[in-house]
């Protein structure tokens, strides 16, 4: 399962594994960075294929990315949007199910508190998956709290 925190300066990942019904293990986490100083189109392109490339490492049944949040700023959503459209059509080029859960579902899910910080956030990834420090940098983090987002999403379903 990869969780994924789109941007197009920094798109934050994380893959969780599941070991049991209860227990998940992290397998990876970091950032995808793209250039500011580069063209749109090629930093939406660099995006593409480094995330390709983590699906190809990887090979995750499933993928789970943070919807749009729509805040002031419009240019800022409308980049994360150009962003998140590339992570679509990498998940869809590779055949994975794609599962989509709002900034306040993730922390909700992960924290039991919908307005949680970032801080509260990874100090909860960090417990779910007893790490001896926090998850850094914060969009790693966050991707990794979108994946155990959905794992959780999922077991409960199950139930």
């Amino acid at each position: 399962m990869i969780g994924v925190d789109p941007g197009t300066a920094s798109t934050g990942y994380g893959v969780v594994g599941q070991t049991t019904e209860r227990e998940f293990e992290l397998l990876a986490c970091g950032v995808i960075r793209t250039e500011p100083k580069q063209l749109m189109h090629l930093r939406l392109l660099e995006l593409h294929q480094d995330f390709c490339k983590i699906i190809a490492e990887f090979n995750p049944d499933e993928i789970a990315v943070e919807k749009l949040f729509f805040g002031r700023n419009v240019t800022t959503a409308i980049t994360v949007g150009q962003a998140r459209g590339t992570i679509l059509l990498a998940a869809a080029q590779n055949g994975l199910p794609l599962a989509e859960y709002t900034p306040a579902e993730v922390k909700q899910a992960i924290t039991g508190y919908g307005n949680a910080d970032k801080r509260q956030i990874q100090e909860m990834v960090q417990r779910l998956l007893n790490l001896t420090q926090l998850p850094r940098p914060d969009d790693a983090a966050d991707g990794v709290a979108i994946a155990l987002c959905h794992l959780q999403n999922t077991r409960f379903s199950i139930l």
